[in-house]
């Protein structure tokens, strides 16, 4: 068994080999909390659960780091057009990233650090940095001299000369216009902290290089995010580590966009879908297949439509896990490995629209062996279903989806006890002939979301697609 993963910076794929034999450790760039997560935001976030789960499953012990950006320009310039504190604006959004990754049923990560509670670990940072020749201080700001690293730029593999750095207003004494900012002096108004250089606040890049640091070690596995942060974000962070002294990252995993009329979904662009307001309108479980079935690397192009057609195609597998459920008469355990061609297609770098075509055909399967009233198979077939379900984190009968909270308790099996209740006054009518009544209560319950199924075994209940 060997996992094989993209590597960014090779521009190939790699068959992975853990620093430590049996643990894997991995560093996602997480949210920027100057507002809500839209659903592309929250994509990243799902591939690397998935990433996650399946390391998990093939026997790793995972230590999955994720951070979370409570202080940058967008924060500050919200805080001062809204007239509310800074820290307000970032706990606040934090907390929507972690409903949403919640809703969506990542699992949480192992540790999540702010970047404002880690100052200190950054003062060590550029201190060393200082030392070793690779920055300096200019007008209470602190740079990184690009010019002093000369691997700089190998991951997103541009040539310096024709380097265009962004930068933020305020960053003066700079030697080299490509020189990029560690620390920022602080201006009227903002917020700031003490150092040997000054007061001021954070750069958006060293931030998670120290926390890195902290967390992982001077070297650890897989470094991942989205696309968007091969550059600048992860070409300085590489220059910042390596240039401090650490191994950092082995591997770079980056995850494609969520986009709409093919142009990036931004709050920027003022095309962004909230996942607040998305699980309003979708089941969060319909959200996360649609969202995490598509290949890691690839695009999404968001469509109504599309949301739709997921949606069915959920149900589909859904209809035959409650199914089977039923026959069996109680829960039916996930099989302790998921079939050959399901993990083959997951070690081939996370090939998840592969593995869910092996989830598809075992349920068509199923559905020929309840068919044919073998229940052995289709209690076989499920087993499997479940094991495969479980590793994408879209198992129904996962304590998660199917409502079992912190107390326990199975909003299921409430709604199925009340739809019950109305089923049976429907089979009343139906003994006595009054058609019309039955046939109005099917048409309540249909408006209500519940499509209802007559079997041999009498009525059954799904939500409608």
């Amino acid at each position: 068994m060997t996992i094989r993963l993209y590597d960014t910076n090779a521009r190939q794929i790699r068959d992975f080999a853990p620093l430590t034999a049996g643990r894997v450790s991995i560093y996602l760039c997480g949210a920027t909390v100057q507002a809500a997560p839209h659903i592309g935001h929250i994509r990243s976030g799902l591939n690397f659960d998935i990433m996650r789960r399946w390391f998990e499953y093939r026997g790793y012990d995972v230590t999955f780091v994720r951070n979370v950006t409570d202080i940058d320009d967008k924060i500050i310039a919200k805080s001062a057009d809204q007239g509310r504190p800074w820290w307000a604006i970032g706990y606040e959004n934090e907390r929507a990233f972690n409903d949403g990754y919640t809703a969506l049923g990542c699992l949480p990560p192992t540790y999540e650090p702010r970047a404002t509670g880690h100052v200190p670990e950054m003062i060590e940072m550029m201190r060393g940095l200082i030392e070793r020749g690779h920055a300096y201080e200019a007008d209470g700001n602190v740079y990184f001299d690009v010019r002093s690293y000369p691997d700089y730029l190998q991951l997103s593999n541009q040539e310096l000369d024709n380097l265009r750095q962004p930068e933020g207003e305020g960053e003066t004494g700079k030697r080299d216009q490509r020189d990029f900012a560690l620390w920022k002096a602080v201006k009227p108004g903002e917020p700031s902290w003490e150092t040997p250089w000054g007061r001021g606040r954070p750069g958006w890049h060293l931030e998670c290089s120290a926390m890195a640091h902290k967390y992982l070690g001077e070297s650890f596995d897989i470094h991942g995010g989205g696309l968007d942060l091969i550059f600048p974000h992860h070409e300085n962070e590489i220059a910042q580590a390596k240039a401090f002294g650490d191994d950092f990252a082995q591997y770079w995993v980056h995850n494609a966009w969520v986009t709409i009329a093919g142009e990036k979904m931004a709050k920027s662009l003022g095309n962004s879908v909230l996942v607040s307001e998305m699980v309003k309108r979708w089941r969060p479980i319909v959200l996360r297949y649609y969202l995490g079935t598509p290949h890691y690397r690839s695009m999404i192009e968001y469509s109504e439509e599309a949301l739709r057609e997921a949606e069915s195609a959920f149900v589909r597998i859904e209809g035959f896990v409650q199914r089977v459920v039923e026959l069996a008469g109680g829960a039916v355990e996930p099989s302790a490995e998921v079939p050959p061609a399901f993990a083959e297609a997951m070690d081939d770098d996370l090939g998840v629209p592969q593995a869910l075509a092996v989830v598809h055909t075992t349920v068509r399967q199923g559905n020929s062996a309840l068919a044919a009233d073998d229940k052995e198979a289709a209690v076989a077939r499920l087993a499997e279903v479940r094991a495969m379900l479980g590793v994408l984190g879209l198992d129904p009968l996962a304590a998660h989806w199917s409502g079992e909270g912190e107390k326990g308790e199975d909003l299921h099996g409430v709604v199925d006890a009340l739809v019950r209740l109305v089923l049976d006054q429907r089979e009343s009518a139906r003994g006595r002939k009054d058609w019309a009544t039955a046939d109005a209560i099917r048409d309540q319950l249909t408006q209500s979301g519940l499509a209802i199924e007559d079997s041999p075994s009498g009525p059954r209940w799904t939500l409608r697609s």
